[in-house]
Protein backbone atom coordinates (compact mmCIF):
# COMPACT_ATOMS: atom_id res chain seq x y z
CA UNK A 1 0.00 0.00 0.00
CA UNK A 2 1.53 3.12 -0.81
CA UNK A 3 2.23 5.54 1.70
CA UNK A 4 3.03 8.75 -0.25
CA UNK A 5 1.12 11.69 1.85
CA UNK A 6 -1.56 13.45 -0.62
CA UNK A 7 -0.09 17.34 -0.55
CA UNK A 8 -2.71 19.98 0.28
CA UNK A 9 -3.46 22.94 -2.04
CA UNK A 10 -2.48 25.72 0.75
CA UNK A 11 -5.05 28.43 1.56
CA UNK A 12 -5.55 31.39 0.34
CA UNK A 13 -3.32 34.23 1.46
CA UNK A 14 -5.34 36.41 3.55
CA UNK A 15 -5.73 37.90 7.54
CA UNK A 16 -8.01 35.84 10.02
CA UNK A 17 -9.15 38.44 12.91
CA UNK A 18 -9.49 35.92 15.76
CA UNK A 19 -11.56 36.52 19.16
CA UNK A 20 -8.56 35.42 21.45
CA UNK A 21 -10.18 34.05 23.96
CA UNK A 22 -9.17 34.22 28.06
CA UNK A 23 -5.69 31.82 28.77
CA UNK A 24 -4.68 31.45 25.56
CA UNK A 25 -1.31 32.94 24.30
CA UNK A 26 -1.24 34.09 20.99
CA UNK A 27 1.31 31.84 19.88
CA UNK A 28 -1.31 28.94 20.76
CA UNK A 29 -3.82 30.88 18.59
CA UNK A 30 -1.27 30.60 16.02
CA UNK A 31 -0.73 26.93 16.43
CA UNK A 32 -4.37 26.13 16.91
CA UNK A 33 -4.99 27.95 12.93
CA UNK A 34 -2.45 26.22 11.31
CA UNK A 35 -3.98 23.03 11.38
CA UNK A 36 -7.55 25.06 10.98
CA UNK A 37 -6.39 26.66 8.14
CA UNK A 38 -4.20 23.87 6.80
CA UNK A 39 -0.79 25.32 6.82
CA UNK A 40 2.30 26.02 8.78
CA UNK A 41 2.32 30.04 7.08
CA UNK A 42 1.10 31.85 9.43
CA UNK A 43 1.65 34.54 12.28
CA UNK A 44 0.04 37.21 14.09
CA UNK A 45 0.29 40.66 14.55
CA UNK A 46 0.65 42.38 17.87
CA UNK A 47 0.78 39.92 21.06
CA UNK A 48 -2.19 39.75 23.65
CA UNK A 49 -1.53 38.45 26.70
CA UNK A 50 -3.24 35.12 28.39
CA UNK A 51 -5.67 36.87 30.06
CA UNK A 52 -6.73 39.17 27.54
CA UNK A 53 -9.35 38.38 25.05
CA UNK A 54 -10.09 40.05 21.51
CA UNK A 55 -8.71 41.22 18.73
CA UNK A 56 -6.01 39.11 17.64
CA UNK A 57 -4.92 39.47 13.65
CA UNK A 58 -3.39 36.54 12.16
CA UNK A 59 -1.97 36.11 8.74
CA UNK A 60 -1.73 33.09 6.76
CA UNK A 61 0.77 32.52 3.57
CA UNK A 62 1.79 35.57 1.93
CA UNK A 63 0.06 37.80 4.61
CA UNK A 64 2.48 36.89 6.79
CA UNK A 65 4.63 39.56 5.31
CA UNK A 66 1.88 41.91 6.31
CA UNK A 67 2.13 41.24 10.36
CA UNK A 68 4.73 43.67 11.09
CA UNK A 69 3.31 46.59 9.25
CA UNK A 70 0.03 46.12 11.09
CA UNK A 71 1.29 45.68 14.44
CA UNK A 72 2.65 49.13 14.32
CA UNK A 73 -0.90 50.74 14.14
CA UNK A 74 -3.37 52.28 16.29
CA UNK A 75 -5.45 50.31 18.76
CA UNK A 76 -8.38 49.87 21.05
CA UNK A 77 -8.91 48.23 24.47
CA UNK A 78 -11.63 48.46 27.03
CA UNK A 79 -10.44 46.94 30.78
CA UNK A 80 -10.37 47.57 33.97
CA UNK A 81 -8.30 48.98 36.87
CA UNK A 82 -8.03 47.80 40.30
CA UNK A 83 -7.11 50.74 42.18
CA UNK A 84 -5.54 49.68 45.80
CA UNK A 85 -3.59 47.03 45.22
CA UNK A 86 -0.30 46.48 42.97
CA UNK A 87 0.85 43.51 41.54
CA UNK A 88 4.11 42.12 40.42
CA UNK A 89 3.02 42.17 36.93
CA UNK A 90 0.87 45.09 37.05
CA UNK A 91 -2.08 43.01 35.96
CA UNK A 92 -4.58 40.19 37.80
CA UNK A 93 -1.93 37.19 37.03
CA UNK A 94 0.48 38.13 39.28
CA UNK A 95 1.16 38.17 43.53
CA UNK A 96 -0.22 41.56 45.27
CA UNK A 97 2.67 42.81 46.58
CA UNK A 98 1.30 46.35 48.14
CA UNK A 99 -2.34 46.95 49.13
CA UNK A 100 -3.44 50.46 50.34
CA UNK A 101 -7.26 51.43 51.14
CA UNK A 102 -9.00 53.44 47.59
CA UNK A 103 -11.68 53.82 49.89
CA UNK A 104 -11.35 57.54 50.22
CA UNK A 105 -10.36 58.27 46.35
CA UNK A 106 -13.03 60.37 44.28
CA UNK A 107 -13.86 59.93 40.92
CA UNK A 108 -13.03 63.66 40.44
CA UNK A 109 -9.27 62.22 41.20
CA UNK A 110 -9.46 59.19 39.34
CA UNK A 111 -10.76 61.55 36.44
CA UNK A 112 -7.62 63.70 36.61
CA UNK A 113 -5.17 60.95 36.83
CA UNK A 114 -6.74 59.68 33.85
CA UNK A 115 -6.44 63.11 31.78
CA UNK A 116 -2.56 62.89 32.84
CA UNK A 117 -2.07 60.05 31.45
CA UNK A 118 -3.72 60.61 28.33
CA UNK A 119 -1.78 61.94 25.03
CA UNK A 120 1.82 61.98 24.43
CA UNK A 121 3.06 60.22 26.97
CA UNK A 122 6.34 58.79 28.54
CA UNK A 123 5.80 54.92 30.02
CA UNK A 124 7.75 52.09 31.83
CA UNK A 125 7.07 48.82 30.47
CA UNK A 126 6.00 46.27 32.88
CA UNK A 127 8.73 44.30 34.16
CA UNK A 128 7.12 41.05 33.10
CA UNK A 129 7.23 41.76 28.96
CA UNK A 130 8.52 40.59 26.17
CA UNK A 131 11.07 43.74 25.70
CA UNK A 132 14.74 42.39 25.42
CA UNK A 133 16.96 43.10 27.99
CA UNK A 134 20.70 42.11 26.61
CA UNK A 135 19.28 39.83 24.34
CA UNK A 136 16.99 37.83 27.22
CA UNK A 137 13.09 38.83 27.96
CA UNK A 138 12.84 40.78 30.61
CA UNK A 139 9.91 38.58 31.30
CA UNK A 140 12.35 35.49 31.47
CA UNK A 141 14.83 37.77 33.99
CA UNK A 142 12.19 39.03 36.39
CA UNK A 143 11.29 35.07 37.28
CA UNK A 144 14.32 34.45 37.55
CA UNK A 145 14.32 36.56 40.40
CA UNK A 146 16.42 39.41 38.12
CA UNK A 147 15.68 43.30 38.71
CA UNK A 148 14.81 44.55 35.70
CA UNK A 149 15.59 47.95 34.81
CA UNK A 150 13.90 48.87 31.40
CA UNK A 151 13.57 52.54 29.92
CA UNK A 152 10.98 54.30 29.45
CA UNK A 153 9.39 55.15 25.76
CA UNK A 154 7.13 57.50 24.35
CA UNK A 155 3.74 56.33 23.71
CA UNK A 156 0.43 57.90 22.56
CA UNK A 157 -2.48 57.71 24.12
CA UNK A 158 -5.52 59.57 21.96
CA UNK A 159 -7.92 58.62 23.76
CA UNK A 160 -8.58 57.33 27.88
CA UNK A 161 -12.49 57.44 28.82
CA UNK A 162 -13.88 56.42 32.40
CA UNK A 163 -17.01 53.69 31.33
CA UNK A 164 -18.07 52.77 34.86
CA UNK A 165 -16.65 53.27 38.50
CA UNK A 166 -17.34 50.69 41.21
CA UNK A 167 -16.29 50.55 44.64
CA UNK A 168 -15.24 47.15 46.10
CA UNK A 169 -15.25 47.73 50.15
CA UNK A 170 -11.59 49.29 50.14
CA UNK A 171 -11.17 48.73 46.62
CA UNK A 172 -11.91 51.15 43.74
CA UNK A 173 -12.98 49.21 40.12
CA UNK A 174 -12.65 51.66 37.00
CA UNK A 175 -14.02 50.59 34.02
CA UNK A 176 -11.71 52.03 30.75
CA UNK A 177 -11.90 52.37 27.14
CA UNK A 178 -8.06 52.84 25.77
CA UNK A 179 -7.16 54.11 21.94
CA UNK A 180 -3.03 54.07 21.50
CA UNK A 181 0.08 53.65 19.80
CA UNK A 182 1.61 50.63 19.11
CA UNK A 183 3.75 49.44 22.07
CA UNK A 184 1.80 51.08 24.86
CA UNK A 185 1.01 48.66 27.79
CA UNK A 186 -2.55 49.07 29.33
CA UNK A 187 -1.08 47.46 32.85
CA UNK A 188 1.08 50.22 32.53
CA UNK A 189 -1.12 52.71 32.60
CA UNK A 190 -2.83 51.07 35.54
CA UNK A 191 0.22 50.75 37.61
CA UNK A 192 0.82 54.43 37.13
CA UNK A 193 -2.60 55.54 37.32
CA UNK A 194 -2.68 53.66 41.14
CA UNK A 195 0.61 55.32 41.52
CA UNK A 196 -0.51 58.59 41.02
CA UNK A 197 -3.34 58.13 43.09
CA UNK A 198 -0.99 57.06 45.65
CA UNK A 199 -2.84 53.74 46.36
CA UNK A 200 -1.36 51.57 43.38
CA UNK A 201 -3.14 49.56 40.95
CA UNK A 202 -3.26 47.02 38.39
CA UNK A 203 -5.31 45.78 35.63
CA UNK A 204 -8.07 43.09 36.31
CA UNK A 205 -9.45 42.64 32.62
CA UNK A 206 -8.49 43.32 29.30
CA UNK A 207 -10.09 42.85 26.07
CA UNK A 208 -9.00 44.40 22.72
CA UNK A 209 -11.56 45.60 20.93
CA UNK A 210 -9.73 46.81 17.68
CA UNK A 211 -6.66 46.54 15.83
CA UNK A 212 -5.96 49.35 13.04
CA UNK A 213 -9.25 48.96 10.81
CA UNK A 214 -10.06 45.43 12.06
CA UNK A 215 -12.49 45.06 15.44
CA UNK A 216 -14.92 42.78 16.96
CA UNK A 217 -17.15 43.16 14.51
CA UNK A 218 -14.74 41.25 11.79
CA UNK A 219 -13.81 39.09 14.93
CA UNK A 220 -14.60 35.43 15.12
CA UNK A 221 -14.24 32.14 17.81
CA UNK A 222 -12.29 29.61 17.08
CA UNK A 223 -14.78 27.29 17.35
CA UNK A 224 -16.50 29.86 14.84
CA UNK A 225 -13.23 29.58 12.75
CA UNK A 226 -12.67 25.79 13.05
CA UNK A 227 -16.41 25.38 11.41
CA UNK A 228 -15.77 28.13 8.63
CA UNK A 229 -12.30 29.55 8.06
CA UNK A 230 -12.76 33.02 6.98
CA UNK A 231 -10.19 34.68 5.38
CA UNK A 232 -9.87 38.49 4.39
CA UNK A 233 -8.18 38.51 1.16
CA UNK A 234 -4.96 40.16 1.25
CA UNK A 235 -6.15 43.19 -1.76
CA UNK A 236 -9.02 43.66 0.81
CA UNK A 237 -6.82 43.59 4.16
CA UNK A 238 -4.46 46.16 2.65
CA UNK A 239 -6.88 48.37 1.38
CA UNK A 240 -8.48 48.71 4.58
CA UNK A 241 -5.26 49.20 6.57
CA UNK A 242 -2.85 51.35 4.14
CA UNK A 243 -3.36 54.10 1.72
CA UNK A 244 -3.66 52.82 -1.94
CA UNK A 245 -1.84 53.55 -4.79
CA UNK A 246 -3.63 52.60 -8.75
CA UNK A 247 -0.74 52.35 -10.94
CA UNK A 248 -0.40 52.07 -15.18
CA UNK A 249 0.63 48.78 -16.58
CA UNK A 250 3.74 50.09 -17.00
CA UNK A 251 4.45 51.48 -13.50
CA UNK A 252 2.95 48.03 -12.37
CA UNK A 253 5.75 45.85 -14.33
CA UNK A 254 8.14 47.95 -12.50
CA UNK A 255 6.44 47.17 -8.78
CA UNK A 256 6.71 43.67 -9.52
CA UNK A 257 10.64 43.65 -9.94
CA UNK A 258 11.32 46.24 -6.96
CA UNK A 259 11.47 49.24 -8.92
CA UNK A 260 10.78 52.70 -7.53
CA UNK A 261 8.07 54.97 -8.33
CA UNK A 262 7.71 58.64 -7.90
CA UNK A 263 6.32 59.55 -4.82
CA UNK A 264 2.65 60.73 -5.05
CA UNK A 265 2.54 62.69 -1.61
CA UNK A 266 0.54 59.54 0.19
CA UNK A 267 2.28 60.37 3.78
CA UNK A 268 4.54 58.14 6.02
CA UNK A 269 4.40 54.24 6.30
CA UNK A 270 2.95 51.77 3.94
CA UNK A 271 1.28 52.55 1.22
CA UNK A 272 -0.81 49.67 -0.96
CA UNK A 273 0.06 49.56 -4.63
CA UNK A 274 -2.34 47.87 -7.22
CA UNK A 275 -2.23 47.36 -10.59
CA UNK A 276 -4.50 48.32 -13.48
CA UNK A 277 -7.02 45.35 -12.65
CA UNK A 278 -7.05 45.57 -8.90
CA UNK A 279 -4.30 42.90 -8.07
CA UNK A 280 -2.52 43.72 -5.14
CA UNK A 281 1.24 44.28 -6.11
CA UNK A 282 3.65 45.36 -3.20
CA UNK A 283 3.40 47.38 0.12
CA UNK A 284 5.63 50.33 -0.23
CA UNK A 285 7.11 53.65 1.46
CA UNK A 286 7.57 56.94 0.40
CA UNK A 287 11.59 57.91 0.67
CA UNK A 288 11.60 61.47 -0.30
CA UNK A 289 10.93 61.88 -3.93
CA UNK A 290 10.84 58.02 -4.78
CA UNK A 291 8.94 55.01 -2.98
CA UNK A 292 10.92 51.88 -1.28
CA UNK A 293 9.43 48.29 -2.08
CA UNK A 294 8.72 46.84 1.79
CA UNK A 295 7.03 43.56 0.06
CA UNK A 296 6.16 42.52 -3.47
CA UNK A 297 3.55 40.04 -3.68
CA UNK A 298 3.28 39.28 -7.03
CA UNK A 299 5.29 36.30 -8.62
Amino acid sequence: MSTARVKRTPPPSGLIVVDKPAGWTSHDVVGKMRGIAGTRKVGHAGTLDPMATGVLVVGVEKATRLLGHLALTEKGYDGTIRLGQTTNTDDAEGEIVVSAPAAGVTVEEVAKGVEALTGRITQVPPQVSAIKVNGERAYKLARAGEEVELKARPVTVSAFEILDVRREGDLLDVDVSVTCSSGTYIRALARDLGAALGVGGHLTALRRTRVGPYDLSMARTIDQLATECVILPMAEAVAAAFPRRDVTEQEAGLVAHGGRLPSAGLGDGPIGVFGPDGTLLALVEEKGRLTRSLAVFVP
